[in-house]
C-alpha cells in the first residue's frame, strides 16, 4: 500500500491524518492513543505489529507543548505510519498510557522519553531513568535546561562548566 492509498484509509477511521514527504502521521488525542493502536495493531489490512520507535519534542509556550510520536511498521505489508498526541503543559510532569502491553519494545524507548523529556507513562511496568543517573534533577531534552552552566560529574571526575574553565 503506497503512503497516499494508506493515508486514505487511515482517514476513514481517524480526523487527523496527514501525508507529507511519503510518510504518514495520524493525530490522535491521549486518551484515545490505546484504542488507536489496539486498531492500528489488530486490522489486518494494516497489521502494524512492530514499534520502532518512541520520541518526543518539547515546544515550550505552545499547547499542547510535548508531542510524543510513536512509529509503526506493519512487517507483512511493508509500510509504516506514525502516531502522535500531543500532551499540555500542566499537570507536569505530563501523564499518556503506557503502551507496553501492546508492543513490549515500548518498555525501554517509553523510559528514555521519561529520562529525557520527563513525560510519565502511566503504567508503565519499570518507569526509571535509563541514561540519566538516578540522582539527576531535571530531563535535559526539554527546552527549559540550560545549555551551559551545569555542574557534570562522571565517574567521580568533575567537568566544571564551559564558562569557568580555564583556558
Amino acid at each position: 500500500m503506497d503512503p497516499s492509498t494508506l493515508a486514505a484509509r487511515l482517514s476513514q477511521r481517524f480526523p487527523e491524518v496527514l501525508e507529507a514527504r511519503e510518510e504518514v502521521t495520524v493525530t490522535v488525542a491521549p486518551e484515545e492513543l490505546q484504542a488507536a493502536l489496539h486498531y492500528l495493531k489488530d486490522e489486518q489490512e494494516l497489521a502494524f505489529g512492530f514499534l520502532s520507535d518512541v520520541t518526543c519534542a518539547d515546544w515550550p509556550g505552545l499547547d499542547p507543548r510535548f508531542w510524543v510520536a510513536y512509529h509503526l511498521l506493519s512487517m507483512p505489508h511493508h509500510h509504516r505510519v506514525g502516531v502522535k498526541v500531543g500532551l499540555p503543559p500542566r499537570p507536569d510532569p505530563p501523564h499518556v498510557s503506557s503502551v507496553t502491553d501492546l508492543y513490549p519494545t515500548a518498555n525501554w524507548l517509553e523510559r528514555e522519553v521519561f529520562d529525557f523529556f520527563g513525560v510519565i507513562f502511566d503504567g508503565h511496568p519499570d518507569l526509571r531513568r535509563i541514561e540519566m543517573p538516578e540522582d539527576w534533577v531535571g530531563y535535559p531534552l526539554r527546552k527549559d535546561q540550560p545549555l551551559a552552566g551545569v555542574n557534570t560529574q562522571y565517574k567521580g571526575a568533575f567537568i566544571p562548566p564551559p564558562d569557568q574553565r580555564g583556558l
